[in-house]
């Protein structure tokens, strides 16, 4: 459909005006309409039931006027509201004038019956007419029939009337999108390309469909696809847009591994159906396995900047795989590719015309569709030698931005000399562009070395390098040679490309030029020994060569070396990297280098005549050290250092005390290690792994400010009273520690403290408080801490996992001035000590009559069974249990509170899941009378079942009253069950409807312990805010990766 230019240009406060008899579809049909709306981010004029009178109120005016479009539902009395029929007036003149879209939805009648004003709609239409004026009356039928002639949805043809309220609000966003996006207003002719593909797709078409979209570097395929995507998504079940990121980290897990093999292909299966599902705990075992779990799901699928055949294969091997109405898009520069997959569908993405390309460079120069005055000329040279490549008009745009008239002409002898359409010479005019050697020389370096890296790293990298760094990342952002995307620095693989063959043109000698990246190269300067002081930088993948032949002297007329990288994407079980030889007098490395990468060092020790005094980083994996020098310190500058899966270390040097910068050491899975150097305090150490150094003993006290500990798998038989002196510990990790026999719970002291874990430890049985006379005062001043969170939610309470400690007694962490903190045990019934319980999920009338009107707060402890059924393919479930309170007063006034906890586990069977919760009392209600809870899985899985709750009040409500809180709250005060706006009840909410859900009680399996029995209700119970519980979760898992995965980010 085409829409005029005032229609495209307008501009619209709303999407949609509905126009309808209230008394006839306000509860019913619009309801679910606006609620239709709402959820695909359509946005909808709502009157709120204003007062109408006989003529149209300017506010309606106005909204009409300003809607996109107007969606009429007629139904028998529609024509019975003088104020509907005017309303249609104005609609049908906005039609008209400005190609505002009508849809007419006939709700329980006849269209001839609305056409023709007859049968009950014209009767009472001939009634409204009654004392009008003829010319109203002939309007008012005229305007009848015109948006009656117009097609539309018909009530009575529809079986389901939710199927129908779907398919109107997907037809009003299919309208919607053919308007511009703002998103993509600089990739002129945008719309042209949909229009192309939306031919090619056939979106109407039940049958799965696989197109692909092919064209060079640079063309906007990506563009295409993003914007196709964000139209399309809503219509499908599940979409997912796969990119290079995505399969880069997916196959992280089998670093090196081909993608033909089989497990391989099975865990990039398992990645993308986590993906599309959007569950984590994906179990597959066979290629093809992702038919099984798709082949009902109506799905769209991107898969960009596609290279290699196999991950097509994995992802999208069979169109069978997929349900009916399916599209999967292959975005690629390789037309080998969609063809022997069977793709026949295929968009060639083309130049856009002259006139789109000047119009595209303008936007980019200009932030104009044409050029000012005196630039029209200029413009048009620049778009004809860059050949109209929008990725060469966007960089050339940018870096012309700002600049005078007078300056162009001067700079336009290079763009005549260096384009001629061809994507290198077209970047290589912004490189020159940059003027300035350090700019270029900062480029370069991220072009050979730095591409992905964090900002920080390639600061630390090149702060010595009278680069100045700070600026001139900066500029290269200005210019859009570079991209800073999550802190990381990123290149587009274009200008990586032309970067490389700058370096690469600086001699035909290898040896001679600044950086060495290729192999061959690399392996023909050590080979032949024609190293020069010119070379900075080699990154090697070991991946890619069998051998490394380095002979004695290879390094010593590369005196200005800086970066060495012998590194590896393989997982040392693969065995795929290559092997370095070194003669045995190999005893030099110039003493210039800042990082030093070398995977499977072959020497039991480094080269006695290195001297490390500016090395910053240090990463040897899988090597055969015994020792890192001998006499020689450890640099003062060394912020990370690797020393991981090396079966030969058995001890640190004490020089290791010398890094007072050092902030991250992995030491991991080195199994002989068994001490380290005591008495020293690396002040700068965050983060210390020495996971799976099975012979270490002794708890490490080697800096006070560490954040995170990871000493899983260890052979350590105590945590230590002084742990509370690591006042800024995050996380402390400590699975399946074997000979762990005690834990001191000063742990929770610590008021930073997030993660505690002591999973699978067998033999711990003590747990206990020692090292302070003053418990008391201590805890109460940590709960303060830990409740006033500045973001109103508890993130920051400790969650300790003693699941598979069987031998553990764990009612010493829940002493009545312990301080909050979530718990996880393993267990096959909720606790007794819990006075109300259940073997169902919700708990009502729970007596809350000792609860003082006058206390601000109420603090006490709840508990879900959780009953496992089977681990994840990846060995790690996560949990997330909500749990609902609503609490009543004595008038039958009520507020809502919701609280969540989040727990992850690795075993089958029972799982108690234990949570301090603190709720503020609402000044504005009488005193408590009782309160219901509901305990709830979130996204519930059938392996994961609730088996039973339970809830442990105060007994000394004053002195656990008194103390503050400020946890995640959400809360409403209702009047009984009579409040429209009820949080909980009566009318849903916008942010009730998603989570909303019925207290009942299992009246037969509640347990009395003394307490007045619970009794059924029929409340509705009502969830929170479910975008704040994603938001915390979110927080959750990039807390875990910082420390987790933090070591590996700059490796």
């Amino acid at each position: 459909m085409a829409y005029s230019s005032s229609f495209s240009s307008h501009n619209w406060s709303y999407d949609v005006f509905p126009s309808f008899s209230g008394g006839d579809v306000r509860k019913t049909f619009m309801s679910h309409f606006l609620k239709e709306l709402d959820r695909k981010l359509i946005i909808a004029f709502k009157d709120n039931e204003i007062k109408k009178s006989r003529s149209l109120d300017p506010e309606l005016t106005k909204a009409i006027k300003d809607s996109r479009i107007a969606v009429v539902i007629f139904s028998t009395n529609y024509a019975s509201s003088s104020w509907c029929l005017n309303e249609l007036l104005e609609i049908v003149k906005c039609k008209e004038e400005c190609g505002q879209v009508v849809i007419p939805v006939f709700y329980g009648l006849d269209p001839s019956h609305v056409r023709k004003q007859t049968g009950d709609f014209g009767k009472i239409f001939d009634k409204t007419c009654q004392n009008k004026t003829e010319d109203k009356i002939i309007r008012w039928r005229e305007a009848l029939t015109g948006v009656a002639n117009i097609f539309g949805y018909h009530s009575v043809t529809w079986a389901n009337e939710a199927k129908m309220v779907e398919e109107i609000a997907d037809d009003v966003l299919d309208k919607l999108n053919l308007s511009p996006s703002d998103e993509f207003e600089d990739f002129v002719g945008i719309e042209d390309h949909i229009r192309e593909m939306s031919s090619l797709l056939h979106l109407d078409s039940k049958e799965v469909k696989m197109v692909g979209i092919w064209g060079p570097s640079g063309i906007g395929k990506t563009t295409i696809a993003r914007a196709l995507f964000s139209r399309l998504s809503r219509r499908f079940q599940n979409s997912v847009f796969i990119d290079k990121v995505f399969i880069s980290k997916s196959m992280e897990v089998h670093r090196g591994a081909n993608l033909c093999d089989y497990n391989m292909k099975l865990h990039l299966q398992r990645a993308f159906l986590a993906e599309v599902l959007d569950k984590r705990d994906i179990k597959i075992d066979h290629i093809g396995a992702v038919g099984k779990m798709l082949r009902h799901r109506k799905a769209l699928i991107f898969i960009d900047d596609l290279d290699d055949q196999d991950v097509l294969e994995a992802l999208a091997g069979r169109i069978q795989w997929f349900g009916s109405g399916s599209r999967i898009i292959v975005v690629t520069k390789d037309k080998h590719l969609l063809r022997a997959h069977g793709i026949d569908h295929i968009y060639e993405v083309s130049l856009p015309s002259y006139k789109l390309a000047v119009e595209m460079f303008c936007r980019y120069a200009f932030r104009k569709s044409s050029p000012p005055d005196g630039f029209a000329k200029l413009a048009s040279e620049v778009v004809l030698r860059a050949g109209s490549l929008p990725l060469g008009l966007n960089v050339l745009g940018s870096s012309l931005r700002g600049r005078d008239v007078e300056d162009w002409p001067d700079m336009l002898p290079r763009l005549r000399n260096g384009l001629d359409g061809k994507i290198g010479r077209t970047l290589r005019v912004s490189y020159n562009g940059l003027n300035n050697k350090k700019d270029e020389a900062i480029f370069r370096h991220i072009a050979c070395l730095f591409n992905g890296k964090e900002v920080d790293h390639i600061k630390m990298m090149l702060a010595d390098s009278d680069l100045d760094v700070h600026i001139g990342l900066k500029n290269l952002v200005d210019k859009s040679l570079v991209h800073v995307r999550e802190d990381n620095v990123v290149m587009h693989s274009l200008l990586q490309e032309m970067g490389e063959e700058i370096v690469h043109s600086q001699s035909d000698e290898p040896g001679e030029r600044e950086f060495l990246i290729d192999s061959k190269d690399i392996c023909h300067v050590f080979e032949n020994n024609t190293g020069t002081k010119k070379v900075l930088g080699i990154a090697l993948n070991m991946d890619t060569i069998k051998t490394l032949h380095v002979y004695e002297n290879a390094f010593r007329r590369m005196c200005n070396l800086r970066f060495l990288e012998f590194d590896s994407q393989s997982h040392y079980m693969l065995g795929r990297a290559g092997q370095s030889h070194l003669p045995e007098n190999f005893s030099y490395l110039p003493s210039s280098l800042k990082l030093l990468c070398w995977y499977g060092y072959p020497m039991r020790c480094m080269p006695s005549k290195f001297c490390p005094e500016n090395l910053v980083m240090l990463k040897m994996r899988i090597s055969m050290l015994e020792k890192l020098w001998e006499g020689v310190p450890f640099t003062a500058l060394m912020t990370r250092l690797q020393l991981s899966d090396i079966l030969s270390l058995v001890e640190l040097p004490s020089s290791i005390q010398n890094l007072n910068k050092l902030k991250q050491l992995d030491i991991r899975d080195c199994k002989n290690l068994e001490t380290l150097p005591t008495g020293i305090n690396l002040q700068s150490l965050e983060y210390l792994n020495l996971f799976g150094c099975s012979r270490l003993r002794s708890f490490p006290n080697i800096s006070v400010n560490i954040k995170g500990l990871d000493l899983s798998f260890t052979a350590i038989e105590e945590v230590p009273w002084w742990i509370e002196k690591l006042s800024m510990l995050r996380y402390l990790l400590m699975a399946k520690c074997n000979n762990l026999r005690r834990v001191s719970l000063n742990i929770l002291k610590l008021r930073h403290l997030q993660k505690g874990d002591f999973g699978n430890c067998k033999a711990l049985t003590e747990a206990s408080w020692d090292g302070c006379p003053s418990v008391v005062a201590i805890t109460t001043d940590n709960i303060h801490s830990r409740l006033h969170d500045k973001a109103g939610c508890s993130i920051s309470m400790a969650q300790l996992d003693f699941i598979g400690c069987f031998n553990f007694d764990h009612k010493v962490l829940f002493q009545p001035q312990t301080v909050p903190m979530q718990v996880i045990l393993s267990g096959k019934e909720v606790p007794s000590y819990f006075t109300h319980r259940t073997t169902g999920t919700s708990l009502t009338n729970i007596p809350l009559h000792h609860i003082s009107p006058s206390q601000p707060f109420i603090r006490f402890k709840v508990c879900a069974l959780c009953d496992v059924g089977s681990i994840s393919t990846d060995g790690f479930n996560t949990f997330e249990i909500q749990v609902c309170f609503r609490f009543i007063d004595i008038s039958r006034n009520y507020f809502d509170h919701v609280d969540f906890q989040r727990s992850f586990s690795s075993e089958l069977g029972g799982h108690l899941f234990i949570k301090d919760c603190c709720v503020p009392l609402n000044k504005d209600i009488t005193p408590l009378a009782h309160v219901d809870i509901q305990f709830r899985l979130i996204k519930e899985n059938s392996e994961f079942k609730l088996k039973g709750c339970g809830i442990l009040l105060p007994e000394n409500s004053e002195s656990l009253g008194s103390q503050p809180c400020n946890p995640n709250i959400l809360q409403h005060v209702g009047g009984g069950n009579t409040s429209n706006d009820a949080y909980m009840g009566g009318h849903e909410t916008e942010q009730s409807q998603e989570c909303a859900h019925v207290c009942e009680a299992e009246e037969d399996n509640v347990v009395n312990d003394g307490c007045r029995e619970t009794e059924q209700s029929h409340d509705k119970f009502v969830g929170s805010n479910v975008e704040a519980l994603r938001n915390i979760k979110r927080m959750w898992v990039r807390l875990l990766d910082i420390f987790c995965f933090g070591l590996h980010t700059t490796g």
